[in-house]
């Protein structure tokens, strides 16, 4: 499970003050010292309980005008940093089931029930609320290809909650959780390591009953211009969708190619043969699994 970070006592501080010591900081999440200051600092901006609701009025005062395009709002995530070098700072905002975003959108929406791992390192604690509840698992992600339905492997470790204070090391490939809402509404704080390298490694998604992977839950800009460029029949889009297939070394954006040349093509079960010769264990297998469904 997520490892467990100590509290430590700090003196609030203000999110100005919090920003400049993470840029003067540059946070690698492979380093135990980085995210042992990294750590500080958010215990520090944690402890600073009027900060949020003053950003909160500010923004609500100016209409979210006041700097265009500089934060990100939606019904789960306050940004609480523009893009910087390695790391960005958010809150989440966790409803629970008496609340009418809940009622409205479900619990999907806000990833509740849903066990899946991140392809990124980052710190939270609870701030405000009961705080959400989980599931832990771990798995070994270099042992799995991403196929649905491949046995997962995953080990279970304890059901706990982010309650106020207490705060978790997500490690990127290797902790799961299935999310449970809270008993109320409830806000953590997150410091997401930002590595763009990253949004080519996958994300999954698990059915934690079976123990088998379910999906690849993460998508790229460059998947959806690919599909949209095949789809269109656009020539040079073709010619690089053709070299992506073989020689791409993101598994995820080649199985996209098929995936996308599967629904244009007459003969999509020449599309999957085809694909099941394509070198990679994971387009290989959901090859296999397209064309079962294909016969059937």
């Amino acid at each position: 499970m997520p490892a467990v970070i100590e509290p430590a006592k700090c003196a609030p501080i203000s999110l100005a003050e919090a920003i400049a010591r993470l840029d003067a900081l540059d946070p690698d999440f492979r380093d135990d010292g980085d995210i042992s200051e990294a750590a500080r600092c958010l215990f520090a901006l944690d402890a600073n309980r009027a900060f949020l609701g003053d950003l909160i009025a500010r923004e609500l005062k100016t209409g979210h005008k006041e700097v265009p395009g500089e934060n990100g709002y939606g019904p789960q995530a306050i940004m609480l940093s523009g893009a910087r070098p390695g790391y960005f700072l958010r809150a989440n905002i966790w409803p629970s089931p008496g609340e009418s975003a809940f009622r409205s959108s479900g619990p999907e929406s806000f990833v509740y029930g849903l066990p899946h791992d991140h392809n990124f390192d980052f710190l939270t604690v609870g701030h405000f609320g009961p705080g959400y509840g989980s599931d832990y698992y771990e798995y070994d992600y270099d042992t799995v290809a991403g196929i649905s339905g491949e046995h997962a492997g995953l080990r279970f470790a304890e059901r706990s909650i982010l309650s106020p204070g207490r705060m978790l090391h997500y490690r990127a490939h290797r902790d799961v959780h299935a999310q449970l809402p809270p008993t109320s509404l409830s806000v953590s704080l997150n410091i997401v390591a930002a590595d763009p390298a990253r949004s080519w490694c996958d994300q999954y998604r698990f059915d934690v009953r079976e123990n088998r992977v379910a999906a690849i839950v993460n998508s790229g800009a460059s998947e959806a211009l690919l599909r949209c460029g095949i789809a269109m029949g656009h020539g040079e889009t073709l010619d690089m969708a053709g070299r992506f297939a073989r020689h791409h070394p993101c598994e995820r954006l080649r199985l996209a190619v098929f995936d996308a040349r599967s629904r244009m093509e007459v003969d999509a079960d020449a599309v999957w043969r085809e694909a099941e010769l394509s070198g990679s264990r994971l387009v290989a297998g959901e090859a296999r699994l397209r064309r079962q469904q294909l016969e059937r």
